[in-house]
């Protein structure tokens, strides 16, 4: 979870209204989970990790659906600071475990969306409250689960054939035999 503060900001001018506003400073706290994802995905209609250049219309909805702060006043994403915004940025792309898995060299070109997470969660028998973890976090324990439960690497022939002669041998020591 992060936590953010937004500086008072004097004379806002809202468009809407027709006024000027003043927002007080104000701390919320954000999550960059698949449930964001999945929120932010069902307004945009798009794919949020494989949209790699957000509007700013955007990033500021995905903030929007990261707080956790209950009752905010949404004049206060118009105030967020580009130190608040970078801070956000660092937070989303940050790993939030220690856990790393090295490529194979396989490259997916499939388009990820919550759902396609909820499925693999499902299929991996992860409880679905795992959607509130850090993204970053509940994606690499997917990659563990998926490579856990993949089946044992079939040997290649000459693994076998060694693996039988070792056998063979074994049997005549112990049996006492030629063949």
């Amino acid at each position: 979870m992060l936590q953010i503060t937004i500086p008072t900001m004097n004379d806002l001018w809202d468009e809407r209204n027709q006024q000027f506003l003043s927002i007080k400073e104000t701390t919320i706290q954000l999550e960059h989970s698949l449930l964001s994802i999945s929120k932010w995905e069902s307004k945009w209609n798009k794919s949020f990790i494989n949209t790699k250049d957000k509007t700013e219309d955007e990033l500021i909805d995905y903030i929007k659906c990261m707080t956790i702060t209950k009752n905010v006043d949404p004049n206060i994403y118009v105030c967020l600071t580009a130190e608040n915004i970078q801070e956000i940025v660092n937070y989303i792309n940050a790993p939030m475990t220690a856990t790393t898995i090295r490529d194979t060299g396989k490259s997916n070109h499939e388009i990820v969306t919550s759902e396609l997470i909820y499925y693999w969660m499902i299929s991996l028998n992860i409880p679905v409250k795992f959607e509130k973890w850090h993204l970053n976090r509940l994606i690499t324990l997917i990659r563990v689960c998926s490579i856990k439960n993949q089946p044992a690497k079939k040997m290649s022939r000459g693994e076998i054939m060694q693996r039988n002669a070792a056998l063979n041998a074994a049997r005549k020591k112990r049996w006492n035999t030629k063949g």
